[in-house]
């Protein structure tokens, strides 16, 4: 078996060390070629071209932007392509998509639940978001969580982490930093509704804080369509509510307020003016218009 090992060695966990032990652990079970990363899309133009050279696996070891990255470069020539599967060891901050698919947070341990994984030929196969061209694993957004995206990127340098995070929601919702535009989301048979703020979801829980998974679309998976979490207004009250409902474990987010679907094959939403967008905690830039879908059993990982 012919594997790549992508490494972000500014990923908030990854060591060189750690790296070496993970190289060597691989290096025993399949042939294997090392790769850090030094600028963004480095990760993207690995995972493509080890597509297109036909190779077998392509590990990622950083956090959720390289893998969001390697997942790109995997499907660039599209979903029809034969694709290298996918493992990943966690080395970030968040590590959103590996906690998802059942891999420790451990570094060590991920790397022996990949092992295991190779030797035994256990894999699962898994649906991915599309956003304006660009996979996402687990989730992706316009206007306030992007915001805060954008707001983190600002600040390059200092650790990534869940008080960071929290520190820029707090901000941004008290000093946005530009106008809260409203968004019209479309969901197919469905009015448009006009809401503050749009989460979309491919998995739950949308993202972790720290230890505590928050969940806004628990009816989400791999295996099913999008989940969409919107808010019409942005009160004090009414986001302290959803906030505390999200970090229970049994999630139940109702109010007249809410716009929520779950299993979506297809959405969009739309802006007056260009606002903040990401994917899978990654800034893409600033949109208009986005059309969301759903793409099922679209990767194989190993996990």
């Amino acid at each position: 078996m012919r594997a790549i090992l992508v490494v972000n060695p500014q990923a908030t966990s990854t060591t060189a060390g750690g790296r070496d032990v993970l190289a060597h652990a691989l290096a025993s079970q399949v042939k294997l070629e090392v790769v850090e990363t030094d600028y963004r899309g480095h990760a993207l133009a690995v995972a493509r071209d080890a597509t297109r050279d036909g190779v077998d696996l392509v590990v990622a070891h950083g956090g959720d932007g390289t893998v969001n990255e390697v997942v790109n470069g995997l499907l660039a020539d599209g979903p029809g392509a034969p694709v290298p599967a996918l493992g990943v060891v966690p080395g970030g901050s968040a590590n959103v998509f590996a906690r998802a698919l059942g891999v420790s947070r451990d570094p060590v341990e991920a790397t022996h639940q990949l092992l295991s994984a190779i030797e035994s030929g256990r894999s699962r196969r898994v649906g991915l978001g599309l956003a304006d061209g660009r996979w996402f694993t687990f989730n992706a957004g316009l206007g306030w969580d992007a915001d805060v995206v954008a707001t983190v990127a600002d600040r390059r340098g200092k650790q990534t982490n869940a008080l960071l995070y929290m520190r820029a929601a707090v901000t941004c919702y008290f000093r946005p930093r530009s106008p809260r535009l409203p968004l019209t989301v479309h969901v197919p048979g469905e009015e448009p509704a006009e809401v503050r703020m749009a989460f979309v979801s491919n998995t739950d829980p949308w993202s972790y804080l720290g230890e505590r998974p928050v969940h806004l679309n628990t009816g989400s998976s791999f295996e099913r369509g999008l989940g969409l979490f919107a808010l019409r207004k942005l009160s004090l009250p009414l986001v302290f509510r959803h906030v505390r409902q999200a970090l229970r474990a049994e999630a139940e987010h109702r109010g007249k307020a809410l716009v929520k679907y779950d299993d979506l094959a297809k959405l969009s939403v739309t802006a007056e003016e260009p606002v903040n967008f990401q994917v899978d905690g990654d800034l893409i830039g600033r949109r208009t218009h986005v059309d969301f879908t759903s793409v099922p059993d679209v990767l194989t990982v190993l996990a």
